[in-house]
């Protein structure tokens, strides 16, 4: 029985809304008839001002929709951190006898798709292990830190499926945003 009465409960608190728009017996039905034409599209017993949002809801119904349609694409890609195999791979295969490496430069731009894993290295800059087995070394923007990188990034591609420097964002894991500013190969020193 007390269940039955929880169900009913929201009907009873719609009675007095609902007789509230109901016209009275002892109103003339001239008066009723001489009603604004803004109340007789109301819905019954919803003219009070708490029924606006209902006014503008039933108002946004009858406006005509214009034949628009807007399509947007956005692709985004991850770059996944390397695992430490990953690295003493890649690194023994640039030089086999030598543990220090320097930068040639290379172009602005790489392929994103030949991005194969990512890794943060010392001076503010970042490891892009290749696919094709080559190293790159991105150089950050001064106000970045290479560490929020851990985890990896994401990036919006572009038209040309180019990561550029200077022009694309990477965005962290952690939340940092940054730009690269240059691009360069590492090889094994020569003595």
């Amino acid at each position: 029985m007390n269940s039955f009465a929880f169900l009913l409960a929201p009907l009873a608190l719609l009675l007095p809304a609902v007789a509230a728009g109901l016209p009275d017996a002892s109103t003339p039905q001239s008066e009723t008839a001489r009603a604004t034409p803004e109340a007789e599209s109301a819905p019954v017993g919803l003219e009070s001002p708490a029924a606006a949002p209902f006014r503008v809801l039933d108002n946004a119904r009858k406006t005509p929709t214009e034949n628009q349609v807007r399509i947007e694409q956005r692709v985004i890609v991850r770059i996944a951190p390397s695992s430490p195999r990953t690295v003493a791979r890649s690194m023994d295969r640039i030089a086999e006898d030598t543990d220090r490496f320097e930068e040639e430069r290379v172009g602005d731009c790489v392929p994103i798709g030949a991005i194969a894993a990512v890794q943060p290295a010392n001076n503010n800059r970042l490891l892009f292990f290749m696919r094709d087995r080559r190293v790159l070394s991105a150089a950050l923007e001064r106000s970045c830190n290479s560490e929020d990188y851990y985890l990896g990034f994401y990036v919006e591609r572009s038209g040309d499926g180019q990561l550029c420097s200077r022009r694309d964002k990477l965005q962290s894991r952690a939340g940092a945003s940054c730009r690269f500013t240059k691009l360069s190969r590492l090889v094994a020193e020569r003595d």
